[in-house]
């Protein structure tokens, strides 16, 4: 593959290939900037529980704080990238969408991302240094989840759930952020996207089904193989069940259930669409996820009005 060619999973257009200098394109690739999917995802979870706790004190969120999220998502998944692909260098060197990757094809050298991944650390440290006791200690927290997800797909069929409880470590950590403690309603939430990603990564993994049989690496979508549509129709069930209980646990306004009702709209329609036979259509799906997790928040969000 063309070093300097867009990565399979990345959109042809995106900024970094078209715009970002030679020098820094490789950098760029390794904390994924050029597919911002996997940023929204990371930082949706916590910013549903800014809006979900905020909303439980009667107020919008906080734009500083959803400011932070941001920034600490898109660098602690550019670490959590560059970390995953550190460890399974060997297996992305034999598999079409991954071997094209900065550190498979010798763009940079493991000891060069292991400064990347250490840069990245410190700059989100920098940010969670700001918030309250319970929110560091939960940041920190996270980090042991960090470090076992890329090891999950040589020992369980089931890689995609251990992202679930990575990636919605957020929404802990958000409603810690915003109010110093946690409820109910917040661990719901954190539930709620356990399954969503559950089911948006089986989605995922269907691009590589072929390829993880040959490389022997485990997944969801290999282990439900023509069943995965139905499984991933039900874990979406499942977390819708889980976010409209947080909201009823939590107390919030009418407002919340027509965004919610899109929400489930959203996650019902793909669930229909997706197809093992249709790699392509399934990494559309997933990217869609990002507009699922913006229509969560605004539902959140939309709670804190009492009308």
């Amino acid at each position: 593959m063309n070093p300097s060619a867009p990565l399979p999973d990345a959109a042809p257009s995106n900024w970094v290939d078209r715009r970002a200098p030679a020098a820094l394109r490789p950098w760029l690739k390794l904390g994924r900037f050029d597919r911002p999917t996997g940023i929204w995802l990371l930082m949706l979870p916590g910013w549903q529980a800014i809006a979900l706790a905020d909303a439980m004190a009667g107020r919008l969120p906080s734009l500083l704080l959803l400011l932070e999220f941001f920034l600490g998502a898109a660098l602690m998944r550019a670490a959590g990238c560059a970390y995953n692909d550190i460890v399974d260098r060997d297996i992305d060197a034999q598999v079409a969408r991954t071997a094209g990757r900065p550190i498979p094809s010798g763009q940079i050298r493991v000891k060069q991302a292991w400064g990347f991944v250490g840069g990245c650390c410190l700059a989100a440290l920098a940010i969670l240094l700001t918030m309250g006791p319970l929110a560091i200690g939960l940041g920190v927290g996270s980090l042991a989840l960090v470090a076992a997800y890329p090891f999950m797909k040589r020992i369980t069929w089931w890689p995609q759930a251990w992202l679930g409880l990575t990636f919605n470590w957020g929404a802990l950590l958000g409603f810690a952020a915003a109010t110093g403690r946690l409820e109910g309603p917040a661990i719901l939430l954190y539930a709620s996207g356990v399954f969503w990603t559950l089911g948006y990564d089986t989605i995922y993994a269907i691009q590589d089904l072929e390829d993880d049989a040959l490389a022997g690496v485990k997944s969801s979508a290999r282990r439900l193989g023509v069943g995965a549509p139905r499984a991933i129709a039900g874990f979406y069930g499942v977390s819708l069940a889980l976010a409209f209980a947080a909201y009823v646990w939590a107390g919030l306004g009418w407002l919340f259930v027509p965004a919610f009702v899109l929400y489930a709209a959203h996650l019902t329609l793909q669930a229909r669409r997706v197809r093992v036979s249709d790699p392509a259509g399934a990494l559309a799906l997933f990217k869609a996820n990002t507009w699922s997790g913006v229509i969560l928040f605004a539902a959140f969000a939309a709670g804190s009005m009492q009308l």
